[in-house]
């Protein structure tokens, strides 16, 4: 699980990365939500919160890094199996 609390985290995302041609948009990114917990992700336009967002729901591949949920990494899961598990994504387009 990493070197977090002994409690077990809900969502653990380590070191994801996302290039597109030679341009970084996001590098090294990490956190950890726990059961419970509501986290919002802020930064400037551009800054790679809507890549790192769709990293995690599975709607854009990683170049690099894991994601968990409960500890299992679903980094390679498509986005319906992790919806399975809990992490779901409703577009407001809808």
């Amino acid at each position: 699980m990493g070197t977090h609390d002994a409690q077990a985290s809900c969502l653990e995302v380590l070191h994801l990365a996302k290039a597109y041609g030679s341009r970084k948009v996001v590098k090294d990114v990490s956190l950890v939500v726990q059961k419970g917990e509501v986290v919002g992700l802020l930064g400037p336009n551009g800054a790679g919160k809507t890549t790192s967002f769709y990293m995690i729901v599975g709607l854009v591949r990683s170049d690099g890094g894991d994601i968990r949920i409960d500890g299992h990494s679903v980094a390679d899961m498509p986005i319906h199996r992790r919806s399975r598990l809990g992490l779901s994504y409703l577009p407001q387009e809808a």
